[in-house]
């Protein structure tokens, strides 16, 4: 799995309220990961906006910016009641522990002592880790939400520590605005992260400041770092079968999985063959082709097509002049011709 992207939906540690409105916006740019704080909107609202997150099969977070023992209570069980996929942050682990119990809800704590609002790690890097180890250890908790950059520690240094000293997934979460930040988080080994007001308020580089612009940007430079951006453009068949000089001279012009899509001009009539362990298919971007087989002759015209099962014995002709066909089969098969015994 790459970098985890997770949009909040979030200012200042506060689930805003136009989240309804963003929300539709992120999920039309096709965001998977969609959380938002349990302050900003009452209950009703928080368990509305949850509901419209899981029902496009998006993974929903809620995180937890309570600073007393009371309300970190308060906030897990509204976690259960919303229904959330993951709960982030909070530190009384003990405490949240038994109400997550059944729940199915994944619980990435924060390590390490929060103070403030919004909120800030405090300790040196040693005293982090410490307290990473201790929480990953416990039953029940999936993971970490690391406030590295709301720490005065040697960010990079804290990030690394830490994913190296748990068996546990780690998620970076606060103060992430520009792409050099978000490699350093995958540098550094974590899972994820998120980004919530630097979004919101246009802060991340990107052509434009609005919401679209810039979630497409966070969406691209994670792309780039997850290497899923695709190297392969769309090809012309009129172009690429001009680059065949010969009747019968095969070009190979794409490997796709364990298949080969070949181009060939056909002219006249082959053999009779068959393919001993994979199906065949046969395009005809130009031209006729008469496919015969044993019980009976398949026509073949421009833009059709004619899947050729294994050990299906046919005879390809072309008719009316040469044929362009693509062919898409296996690399390593060839083809058998019929006077030839074989066992299926």
């Amino acid at each position: 799995m790459g970098l985890r992207f997770i949009f909040m939906l979030t200012r200042n540690d506060r689930t805003v309220t136009d989240a309804a409105q963003h929300l539709q916006t992120a999920l039309s740019l096709g965001v998977r990961h969609i959380g938002f704080k349990d302050i900003g909107l009452p209950i009703d609202q928080l368990k509305a906006l949850n509901k419209a997150i899981q029902a496009h099969g998006v993974m929903s977070y809620l995180e937890v910016v309570s600073l007393d023992h009371d309300s970190e209570i308060v906030s897990a069980r509204a976690a259960v009641n919303i229904g959330v996929d993951v709960l982030l942050g909070g530190t009384r682990v003990d405490d949240v522990l038994p109400i997550l119990q059944g729940s199915g809800i994944q619980y990435f704590p924060f390590p390490g002592q929060i103070s403030g609002h919004p909120s800030v790690l405090e300790g040196s890097i040693e005293e982090i880790v410490q307290s990473a180890k201790v929480i990953t250890a416990r039953e029940g908790v999936h993971g970490l939400d690391l406030l590295a950059y709301r720490s005065k520690e040697d960010v990079p240094a804290l990030m690394k520590a830490v994913c190296a000293a748990v068996s546990k997934p780690v998620l970076v979460a606060g103060s992430i605005d520009a792409p050099e930040r978000i490699n350093v988080v995958k540098d550094a080994g974590a899972v994820g992260f998120t980004i919530g007001t630097a979004a919101l308020d246009g802060r991340y580089p990107a052509k434009a400041h609005d919401l679209p612009s810039q979630l497409a940007a966070i969406i691209r430079d994670v792309a780039v770092l997850n290497k899923h951006l695709s190297p392969i453009h769309k090809e012309n068949l009129t172009r690429a079968f001009s680059g065949l000089s010969e009747p019968g001279e095969l070009k190979i012009a794409r490997k796709t999985n364990n298949m080969q899509i070949k181009l060939v001009r056909l002219k006249g009539e082959s053999a009779w063959s068959f393919r001993q362990h994979e199906d065949e298919l046969f395009f005809v971007h130009k031209g006729c082709l008469l496919m015969k087989l044993r019980d009976r002759d398949e026509v073949v015209e421009e833009g059709e097509f004619i899947v050729v099962p294994r050990g299906v014995e046919c005879f390809p002709i072309a008719l009316g002049g040469a044929c362009e066909v693509l062919l898409i089969d296996s690399p390593a098969l060839r083809r058998v011709p019929s006077n030839q015994s074989w066992t299926a």
